[in-house]
């Protein structure tokens, strides 16, 4: 999953960074109003964490932006203003949530996994399809009630695909979520053809039906 985080402070950037990448999840950064914009002109995230006083301008905008985009990025709003007028104004303009600073990295994390899991995952914890099972929460992948091992990033990767069941996922928004990069343009793809080789081995090995497609000059399809 891919954060974008868009903070002004260093340190506090730096903490969130580390601690999510930690958990799990690839992110970016922003420090501006500006480079905030065109990250999220650039690329699509399954959560933007957002400070409403930027260097350039207001978060709110930010905010604004994406719903005039038509953009499904969740959004969490962080901010040190602790007001009820900002609250309201975040949330009627489109946020998902709000966290005042200070906070706990843990309850962050907690948010963050319980948007993404109410808006891509239906609001659940366990996907199961046929003899697969993927403990959102845990982290874990069993098939056949046999646990299967995946890196992190295979078992991103595959959460990705499920959430996405039955859309084609272009080789370049995966190398994007594999590479935690915004839009470029990439010389090779042999990082994402190497992730989604070993990944269908794995499950492929643990007795799982093919259910991970390639579709030929385009990406990859998670069937159900």
């Amino acid at each position: 999953m891919k954060i974008l985080i868009i903070e002004d402070e260093p340190e506090l950037a730096k903490s969130m960074g580390v601690y999510l990448r930690e958990e799990g999840y690839t992110c970016d950064f922003a420090t501006d109003y500006t480079e905030g914009m065109e990250k999220i002109h650039a690329c699509n995230y399954d959560c933007i964490l957002l400070d409403i006083m930027l260097p350039g301008g207001n978060g709110l905008a930010i905010v604004e932006e994406l719903r005039r985009l038509k953009k499904n990025d969740g959004t969490i709003i962080i901010s040190a203003k602790n007001s009820l007028d900002d609250r309201i104004k975040g949330l009627h303009l489109g946020a998902d949530d709000y966290i005042s600073k200070p906070f706990y990295l843990s309850e962050l994390s907690a948010r963050i996994f319980s948007l993404i899991r109410r808006r891509q995952l239906g609001n659940v914890n366990i996907i199961e399809q046929k003899e697969l099972k993927v403990d959102v929460l845990g982290k874990e992948v069993t098939i056949h009630d046999k646990p299967i091992v995946l890196t992190k990033k295979e078992f991103g990767l595959l959460l990705l695909l499920m959430s996405n069941a039955n859309r084609v996922l272009s080789k370049s928004a995966l190398a994007e979520h594999i590479s935690g990069a915004g839009v470029v343009d990439f010389d090779s793809y042999d990082h994402v053809y190497a992730h989604i080789k070993n990944l269908k081995k794995k499950l492929f090995d643990g007795g799982c039906g093919n259910y991970l497609r390639t579709i030929y000059g385009t990406g990859y399809k998670w069937e159900i």
